[in-house]
C-alpha cells in the first residue's frame, strides 16, 4: 500500500509542483529609505544570491518616462523633476504589469523585492485596492540613513548615473517629501510589527551582513506560504 501511494506520489509531483507555483500569490517585501539610502545596491547584491525579483518602482517610471509613445511620459518626467510623487495608478499598474510578466516568464519567480514603493498614504491605498487578494507583504525592510548621508551619495552618484533629478536643488525636494510622506508609511507599519530596520549609513559590505539575517526571516515567511498551499494540493492526493 504504502509503495503504491508513493508510485503515485512521483507520478503526480511534477503536475503538484507546477499548480502549487500557479497557485502562489506573489511574495513581497517593500524596501523603503529616503534617497541615496543603498536600496537599490543592496537589492541588486540580494538579488544576485537568492531567488528573488527586484521591482524598483522609480526605475519602471524613468523606464515608462523614456518610453516611445508612452502616454504618461511627459507627465512622469515633470513628477521627478519636481520631486513629486508620480499618481499612484500609474505606479501601480507598471509594478503589477512586471511582477505578472516575470512569473508568466518563468512561474518559480514569485518573490520580489519592491523598492521605493509604497511612498505615501495614497500609494498605500492605491496598492491595498488594486492588490488585496493578489500579493502577499511579508514586510517592509527600512533602510535608515541621515538625511546628509543620502544627499552626497546622490551627488556622488549623479556625476556619472546620467539622472536629472540626482542634483541638490531635486535632492533637498525629494528629502522632504520622503520625511512627509513616506516616513509616516513606515511608522505605520511599525505599529503592526512589520518593519526590519537596517543601518544603511555603514558601507556596502557592512550593510551586506546585517541584511543576511533579514534575508533567513524572508525565507522562513516564504516557505511557510509554501507549506500552505502544499497542505492544499495534497488533498488533491484523496481521490
Amino acid at each position: 500500500m504504502i509503495v503504491g501511494l508513493l508510485h503515485r506520489l512521483s507520478e503526480k509531483l511534477p503536475s503538484v509542483v507546477h499548480r502549487l507555483s500557479v497557485m502562489m500569490k506573489p511574495q513581497v517585501v517593500f524596501v523603503l529609505g529616503g534617497p541615496g539610502a543603498g536600496k537599490g545596491t543592496q537589492c541588486a547584491k540580494i538579488v544576485e544570491n537568492y531567488s528573488y525579483t527586484h521591482l524598483s518602482a522609480g526605475d519602471l517610471l524613468r523606464e515608462e518616462r523614456s518610453r516611445t509613445g508612452s502616454e504618461f511620459g511627459q507627465l512622469i518626467d515633470n513628477y521627478i523633476k519636481e520631486g513629486k510623487i508620480v499618481p499612484v495608478e500609474i505606479t501601480i499598474n507598471l509594478l503589477k504589469k512586471a511582477m505578472e510578466q516575470t512569473m508568466k516568464a518563468d512561474e518559480k519567480k514569485f518573490r520580489f523585492l519592491i523598492d521605493g514603493f509604497p511612498r505615501n498614504q495614497d500609494n498605500l491605498q492605491g496598492w491595498n485596492t488594486v492588490m488585496d487578494g493578489k500579493a502577499d507583504v511579508k514586510f517592509v525592510l527600512f533602510f535608515d540613513c541621515s538625511n546628509e548621508v543620502c544627499i552626497d551619495r546622490c551627488l556622488e552618484r549623479g556625476k556619472s548615473s546620467g539622472r536629472t533629478d540626482d542634483n541638490r536643488e531635486s535632492l533637498e525636494k525629494r528629502i522632504q517629501t520622503y520625511l512627509q510622506s513616506t516616513r509616516p508609511i513606515i511608522e505605520q507599519y511599525e505599529k503592526q510589527g512589520k518593519v526590519r530596520k537596517i543601518d544603511a549609513s555603514r558601507s556596502v559590505d557592512e550593510v551586506r551582513l546585517l541584511l543576511a539575517h533579514f534575508i533567513k526571516l524572508i525565507f522562513e515567511l516564504v516557505f511557510d506560504a509554501v507549506l500552505h498551499y502544499i497542505e492544499l494540493i495534497l488533498l488533491c492526493f484523496i481521490n
